[in-house]
């Protein structure tokens, strides 16, 4: 899988999924387009990773198993993950991709008012991801973004 031609291929990305087999399908095609790609199935490793290396998109999962040192801590789910990076001073406010086998409907408003910028529903269409991740580091605003990738459910 390549990169458009014409887009300027840069950026570092953060992978959060549990699954390691979701970790390389998303690897292998963003590495392969140029990205520099950092990958965790922990939300307590991706908070390190984030005020670490700044990246600049995030691709998080929505569902991680239960944290056995947290019991009666919030549940540390890709919304909680979210709503962290938003309300964390020193960092960075990457925008956010979902990659969940959750029904999407469950979470589109939720998704759309914690301003994550696109929703893909596993299995994954990575070609659509490639070009959706593109898209966005282009720094295409919400609103301008083509109406096929503005908070899709692919």
């Amino acid at each position: 899988m390549q990169a458009d031609s014409k887009t300027k291929v840069t950026g570092k990305i953060l992978v959060v999924d549990d699954n390691p087999i979701i970790q390389r399908a998303v690897y292998f095609p963003l590495r392969d387009a140029g990205y520099k790609v950092l990958m965790t199935g922990d939300v307590s490793e991706a908070m390190k990773l984030i005020r670490a290396e700044q990246p600049d998109l995030v691709i998080l999962d929505l569902s991680f198993p239960l944290d056995a040192s947290n019991i009666n801590g919030p549940i540390q789910d890709g919304f909680y993950l979210i709503d962290w990076i938003h309300q964390t001073v020193d960092v960075r406010k990457s925008p956010v991709v979902i990659i969940s086998s959750t029904d999407p409907s469950v979470y589109k408003e939720r998704a759309a008012a914690a301003g994550v910028r696109a929703c893909f529903h596993k299995p994954l269409d990575k070609e659509k991801l490639l070009v959706s991740v593109q898209t966005i580091l282009a720094g295409e605003p919400p609103g301008q973004m083509p109406p096929n990738l503005r908070l899709r459910l692919a």
